[in-house]
């Protein structure tokens, strides 16, 4: 006879939402209801977004969670990232939880990114409460973006029992949910008793001692490691001597100094925490997410958690431009390795490797959107470095080369449907659905290599003016499709070191685009701007007037340059070729050679003729 028994007093539940469809609002309208913040508290907006990137961008990176009490049941809510570069927070976040709410915008309907995330917690045979936000909106269409809901889940092969979901209908921003479009409702309370009625408490074997897998890791400077998990049985207490299972299997004895719950949006300290809940534990310095934490007596592993694989690699390495160590606090490669490997103990999709020539380090993970988030973040910490162009990994298959191959949703205005797709089918895309409503946008399916999609992003926002929308996931893995031709443009680069002068960039202007303005200092061997041909040319944008003829000295002021656009880390990670870095310091982001003397490229190139 089996002995398990459920928590009521606990659900665990994820949120699953597309960028910008409401998720983290959401989740502060419940932290306020539960009453978690004093009447007279100071609440931030979007609470969750914690890191000032996710303020900014307006996107969830890292998957934090919460907890709130509603009717004596403690709920923890995960938040889940919407982007599939930060798959692996998603797989973490559904390795807690019980169920899930999947939370879509009334007019965009569900989005290709969600559907990463919802097919994850499908697999985990998880069950789904469906939220249709912001139905408020003069574009919304609740009744078509439902039967869009129903398509997604049948798609993604879900279950009788999956496909026969509640729908709730909120408008987020004014923290109000209703079962109908025609009730009326002035709070959440319908969501958290629909979670309370919906979502099954956790289920333990009262027999079975103490056990919890490693599904997340912080790091506190007071605490060193903590570990975050889902009590899967028994009851932890604090100060109990206990053993830590690794990828190995050996048993690594720990205790827990400090046994931590969530408590709202902070941590609060327990002497006990009752099986189900989610716990963070410190005491624990040699811990890896999946690995499994339970008594010395029972040693016995809990099924490990697994990731999907990275596709794209980069290269860091030390700044050694001429200009190096003036912003940065932390130039040296010890720190900058130090650094990444910190950033693997929080994140499992990233992974690191010292590259031969001792200064350099490989960093792969699932996307250049993912780099690029990790390289800004490093530079606001106050770090220099250097990065490469992205280069997508390869894998062997039955003796043959096999690439990683993107599902592309393009949503954009029917007028921009032949540059679209001449620029895609150019780098190897291949059309897989084209729908028109006639409503003057169309939407688009490609399927195309990962490669080809990397430094395509800005290039379709310019050739759709800015109003495209496009998402992508993994596919899967398929033949190698072929070479092509990425950037079809050279650079400007300079040829020796000084400032820029207005009078030399103003004759360099109808060569191309330009990257500086006058006063910039330059190196040589640094991109001052991007030529209109395809071959590299050595500019000198230092050079000044010669003013010989003094009739002219007042005309030098009325140089009159075309606005220069500040150079993105995204934008110069996506415009890079193989030859080229991008400089990264805490103030500035400036492109360059790998090998900046003007010779000894010449003598590479002549050597490869």
């Amino acid at each position: 006879m089996k002995h398990h028994t459920t928590n009521p007093h606990i659900r665990n539940i994820a949120i699953i939402a597309h960028v910008d469809h409401g998720k983290t609002t959401l989740v502060d309208f419940m932290l306020r209801q539960s009453g978690i913040f004093r009447e007279n508290q100071d609440v931030d907006e979007r609470v969750m977004d914690s890191m000032d990137l996710e303020r900014e961008r307006g996107i969830t990176i890292a998957a934090k969670n919460c907890s709130v009490l509603w009717k004596d049941v403690k709920i923890n809510i995960l938040d889940t990232p919407g982007h599939a570069d930060f798959g692996g927070e998603v797989e973490r976040a559904l390795a807690m939880v019980d169920g899930a709410i999947l939370l879509v915008d009334a007019a965009e309907g569900p989005l290709p990114q969600t559907r990463f995330v919802l097919r994850k917690a499908l697999e985990s045979k998880l069950p789904i409460i469906v939220v249709i936000n912001k139905i408020d909106r003069k574009d919304a269409r609740p009744q078509e973006v439902l039967n869009a809901i129903y398509d997604l889940f049948i798609d993604l092969d879900a279950t009788e029992d999956q496909i026969d979901f509640p729908v709730l209908y909120a408008v987020g921003r004014e923290g109000m949910v209703k079962r109908s479009l025609d009730d009326t409702a002035s709070d959440l309370s319908v969501l958290l008793d629909t979670i309370i009625d919906e979502v099954p408490p956790p289920h333990y074997d009262e027999r079975k001692p103490f056990q919890m897998l490693v599904a997340d890791l912080d790091y506190s400077d007071f605490l060193g490691r903590l570990a975050v998990g889902k009590i899967h049985h028994g009851t932890a207490h604090r100060n109990d001597d206990l053993v830590c299972l690794n990828e190995d299997g050996q048993a690594l004895p720990l205790r827990i100094s400090k046994l931590q719950v969530y408590d709202g949006i902070a941590f609060k300290e327990v002497d006990s925490a009752p099986p189900g809940d989610i716990i963070i534990l410190s005491g624990i310095q040699d811990v890896e997410i999946g690995d499994t934490i339970c008594t010395k007596e029972a040693p016995e592993a809990i099924k490990r958690i697994t990731v999907d694989e990275p596709t794209v690699s980069m290269m860091f390495t030390i700044n050694t431009s001429p200009l190096s160590g003036r912003d940065g606090k932390f130039v040296q490669s010890g720190k900058i390795r130090e650094r990444l490997v910190k950033e693997t103990l929080g994140n499992v999709a990233i992974r690191v490797e010292d590259a031969p020539g001792g200064d350099k380090f490989i960093v792969k993970g699932r996307g250049e959107f993912q780099m690029v988030i990790l390289i800004e973040t490093m530079r606001r910490e106050g770090y220099e470095l250097s990065v490469g162009r992205p280069q997508v990994i390869f894998k062997e298959r039955n003796g043959a080369q096999v690439e990683p191959i993107e599902h592309v949703f393009i949503d954009c205005g029917d007028g921009f449907l032949g540059i679209v797709t001449e620029k895609l089918s150019r780098r190897k895309g291949r059309m897989l659905n084209l729908v028109n409503h006639g409503s003057g946008r169309i939407r688009l399916e490609f399927s195309i290599p990962t490669r080809g999609l990397i430094g395509y992003r800005s290039e379709f926002l310019t050739d759709t003016k800015g109003t495209g929308i496009m998402n992508s996931y993994l596919q899967g893995y398929e033949e190698h499709r072929g070479e092509f031709a990425t950037r079809l443009t050279g650079s400007l680069v300079a040829d020796r070191p000084g400032a820029a002068v207005a009078y030399a960039l103003s004759n360099l202007e109808p060569r191309g685009v330009l990257f500086v303005v006058p006063g910039d200092p330059v190196y040589e061997g640094m991109i001052v701007g991007e030529h209109n041909r395809e071959n590299d040319i050595d500019v000198n944008p230092t050079k000044e007037k010669k003013l010989t003829n003094m009739r002219a000295a007042g005309k030098d002021d009325a140089v009159q340059l075309t606005p220069v656009v500040p150079m993105t880390l995204e934008r110069a990670i996506e415009f890079i070729k193989d030859d080229e870095l991008v400089e990264v310091t805490p103030k500035i982001v400036r492109l360059r050679k790998a090998v900046l003397s003007a010779t000894a490229r010449e003598k590479i190139w002549r050597s490869t003729l």
